[in-house]
């Protein structure tokens, strides 16, 4: 999506700063995805204009983000949540760069769908080797950084809208580009947008609500997995098949309905 028309798109929001969004954060709570194309965006938001204040940051709405995601040499983490491990973990460098800060993140999914996410600070990539940050990753997930690779990066811009009482966060990623390190693939699904609901609980929702109307239904995905499925294809992936080629219709017939 061209940014400016996804500023046009986000401008009738009112705004919430970062410092506003500190009481919001739902580090531990249930997380629901969909995935939906461009023009389904574009019906969507003016549905939430009165009800939502969009996150805006150094006077952008639409930020940058790219992350970096770790795994064993073997992809255990990746087959953790392929094979349907109900308990799962993914480890990432995080770099949010209009706010110009980079975090170390560990997310873990328990047996009742609840994510919850630990991070801490850096500067770069190479603060992962010192002491401190060695040893929250290994209290914190496990693992050590001498047992990881850097696998799979990814970027995207993303909004991020919060209800009026701010029970819950609603995260819009678009223009996601994926680079797999391990064999210099590149891909990327332009034309779609993942969303993700983010709240203490299974609640009642004004967005779910009017994404149900207008043909947008909960679907899973993982940006680390689907970008390693879509960039790898000696990586097991048959339990993925089905989501794989939704999501290739999806992205196929966005170019299609651009082209006529």
């Amino acid at each position: 999506m061209e940014i400016d028309k996804a500023n046009n798109l986000f401008m009738k929001f009112a705004p919430i700063s970062l410092a506003e969004m500190s009481g919001v954060k739902l580090m531990n709570r249930i997380d629901t995805k969909y995935v939906a194309t461009e023009s389904q965006l574009e019906q969507l938001l003016p549905m939430l204009q009165s009800d939502y204040r969009i996150q805006e940051t150094a006077n952008e709405r639409a930020c940058l983000y790219r992350t970096l995601y770790f795994d064993t040499p073997d992809n255990s983490m990746y087959l953790m949540h392929h094979n349907k491990r109900v308990n799962r973990i993914k480890i990432r460098v995080r770099q949010y760069v209009n706010s110009n800060l980079t975090f170390l993140e560990i997310k873990n999914k328990n047996n009742h769908g609840r994510t919850h996410k630990k991070r801490i600070e850096i500067s770069n990539i190479e603060q992962c080797k010192t002491n401190e940050v060695r040893h929250f990753l290994r209290d914190n997930s496990g693992y050590d950084i001498n047992s990881l690779v850097p696998h799979v990066e990814n970027s995207f811009r993303r909004i991020t809208l919060v209800n009026n009482a701010h029970t819950e966060r609603l995260t819009i990623d678009f223009n996601l580009h994926f680079h797999n390190l391990a064999n210099n693939t590149d891909d990327d699904l332009t034309g779609l947008v993942i969303i993700e609901l983010k709240q203490d609980g299974n609640v009642a929702s004004l967005s779910k609500r009017a994404m149900t109307n207008i043909g947008i239904h909960r679907s899973g995905f993982s940006k680390y997995c689907i970008g390693t499925a879509r960039t790898d294809a000696t990586v097991k992936h048959n339990l993925f098949i089905k989501r794989l080629r939704k999501i290739n219709r999806m992205h196929a017939n966005t170019f299609s309905n651009q082209n006529n």
